[in-house]
Parts: C-alpha cells; structure tokens; sequence
C-alpha cells in the first residue's frame, strides 16, 4: 500500500531522474560494473535482469514501429498488423511482473531490508503510474486501430496521440527499471539468493 507521503509525489517517475541517495546505501557497494561478475549473481537476479531486458526491448521495437509509421515507412494497415501482438504481449507481461512484484517480492524485500522500505513505496507508486500510461497507451492503440484508413486527419491526429502515450509509458519504464534494479540487485548480492527463491 503506497503512503499518503508529498515526498513519494515529488519522486514520481514524471520528475525524477534516479533513486534518492539515502537508498542507494547498498548500491554504493555494489555498483553497477561489480554485478555480472559478482558471486552472488545467481539465476533468480539473472533472470529479473532479462526480463527487465526483453521489456525495454520491446518498447524500444514499439517505439522504432511507431516512428516508422508517423515518417511514412510503413501503410497504417501493416502498422495495425505489426502493433497489436507486441503491444498486447508487453502491457499483459508488465500487468503479471507487477503483480508478482507487488504481491510476493517486494513486502519480502521491504521486510529484509527497513532501511530502503521507501523505497518499494517507491516502486509501489510507480507501477501505479505505470498502470495508468499502460491504460493510456492501450486507449490510444485503440482510438488509432478505429480509425479509418481514408480518414488522414484522423490517422495522424490519433498516431500522435499514440505517440505521446507510448513516449510516456517508454521514459516512465525506463526510469523504473533502471531504479528497480538498483534498490533490488544490491540486495540479492549482498544476501544472496537462497531466501528468495
């Protein structure tokens, strides 16, 4: 449950640009270029750094998809063909992470390590946000996917609009993850992975 808390707001993924340094105690011993390398990074770190891996990927293939189409590239009938699965696959694998995130990793995490419990108020408020430009996002494919082709006003009204929400889905998970990462892999490698999986 996110708090009531202005200072969670003032960190939302809209304005921050990185973790505050009163939680990044741990990722101070252990930054970033120490991670592949480090004893501790077993399967279950691995596999959360792939998939965080495989959405920023897809997102990143969204977005070149989208560009392509607002430059021309590509007819609004294979842009509707080309978007529908990815997007679909994305918003409904992010809806599962959170989920499990939410639900099982993150109060384990909170509870094992208090000193950084604001820190998943944090990443709780922001799979908040996120629900909410994913909602945008889908809302936007929608109108887009609903217009007819002929409509050239219409089609470049509604693929802007797309545009935009896709941008804003596309810097808020990139901010989150990069922040995940760096609240929660410290904390594998510092105690291991036995007590987790």
């Amino acid at each position: 449950m996110v708090p009531v808390d202005n200072d969670i707001d003032q960190l939302g993924l809209a304005v921050r640009s990185g973790l505050p340094d009163e939680l990044k105690i741990l990722l101070a011993d252990y930054p970033r270029p120490m991670w592949r390398g480090h004893a501790n990074m077993g399967v279950l770190t691995r596999f959360w750094l792939s998939r965080h891996n495989g959405f920023r990927r897809a997102m990143e293939m969204l977005t070149a998809d989208n560009d392509d189409y607002l430059q021309g590239r590509i007819p609004v009938e294979r842009f509707a063909q080309t978007l529908v699965p990815p997007l679909n696959g994305l918003l409904g694998a992010l809806h599962s992470h959170h989920t499990i995130e939410d639900h099982h990793y993150f109060p384990r995490f909170r509870a094992a390590e208090a000193r950084l419990a604001r820190g998943f108020d944090l990443l709780d408020a922001d799979h908040h946000a996120m629900h909410e430009a994913m909602e945008g996002v889908a809302h936007a494919a929608n109108a887009l996917l609903a217009t007819q082709a002929n409509d050239k006003d219409g089609l470049l009204t509604n693929s802007e609009a797309f545009a935009l929400a896709n941008q804003r889905l596309f810097d808020f998970l990139f901010r989150h993850l990069h922040d995940e990462e760096d609240l929660i892999v410290p904390i594998l490698l510092d105690r291991g992975e036995g007590e987790w999986e």
